[in-house]
């Protein structure tokens, strides 16, 4: 990732406009951050998170990318709720077989995002897994 910053310095040395630099850094940078993040992200502790947002500020302070660039937080946040959505709406999805079974309310209760049936809850490992902490975060 640092490979790609210098990179773009080079690029920024040798006059290229600020909206294509911006453009480069979102299609090498974050991407390469933002890439399977719902699997990873989960792991990442706060030290790890935080140090990416100091990365993140650096680049804009350097003029890498643009200011109104979200933290990685939110990056990781969107990614997640990008792929619960696809999952919960494709029946063809890869995924769709780790989700737990449909749930029959047979009472009238506040609508959840989704309609599966909540896994319990038991260890601080079921918060990095994608499907039992999507389930959590959308069952309200």
């Amino acid at each position: 990732m640092f490979e790609f910053v210098l990179c773009i310095r080079v690029h920024r040395d040798h006059s290229l406009p600020a909206s294509s630099l911006h453009n480069v850094f979102l299609a090498t940078v974050i991407s390469k951050l933002t890439y399977c993040a719902p699997a990873w992200s989960g792991l990442c502790s706060a030290n790890d998170r935080a140090r990416l947002d100091a990365f993140l500020r650096r680049t804009k302070r350097y003029g890498y990318c643009s200011e109104d660039i979200a933290t990685i937080s939110d990056m990781f946040s969107a990614a997640d709720q990008s792929l619960f959505k696809r999952t919960l709406n494709n029946e063809q999805h890869v995924l769709q077989p780790l989700l737990p079974v449909k749930t029959n309310f047979r009472y009238n209760l506040r609508p959840r995002r989704h309609s599966r049936q909540l896994t319990r809850k038991s260890a601080s490992v079921n918060d990095s897994c994608f499907i039992t902490r999507m389930l959590y975060l959308n069952s309200y």
